[in-house]
């Protein structure tokens, strides 16, 4: 499952060049994270509630070209790798036809105390795991 979101650019995110600063596309990722999560049905606020949450244990960023204030900007996540207790986002950012940003995103499932903990049947559903599974 892909799924798509936009946002648009604001001038305080932007640095002396004019550019998006690289830190804010890890705000842009973790929006459209969000959005995806929502989009499958997964209810990431009930599951911090019940002791569980999604942590991120790793995240792969190349950077190709530059975003500027007032851009609109879509960015597309899908899953490509999916575990018991993690898994591997791909996140993209675009302007139009041009790429911007491609990331991968290594997420864990964890419980309470913040370890690995293998996702409960309530949470482990069809849309976290990659098309071709």
């Amino acid at each position: 499952m892909i799924t798509e979101c936009t946002l648009t650019v604001r001038t305080y995110e932007c640095d002396s060049y004019g550019h998006v600063n690289n830190a804010n596309y890890l705000n842009y990722l973790e929006f459209a994270r969000y959005e995806f999560l929502k989009a499958i049905g997964f209810d990431y606020p009930e599951s911090v509630k019940k002791g569980y949450g999604l942590f991120i244990a790793r995240i792969e960023i190349d950077y190709k070209k530059p975003a500027l204030a007032d851009q609109v900007l879509t960015i597309k996540s899908k899953p490509i790798k999916k575990g018991a207790a993690s898994g591997v986002i791909a996140q993209e950012i675009r302007h139009g036809e041009d790429l911007i940003v491609q990331a991968k995103v290594t997420w864990a499932f964890v419980d309470s105390k913040g370890q690995p903990s293998k996702i409960p049947p309530e949470w482990n559903l069809p849309g976290l795991k990659p098309d071709s599974e």
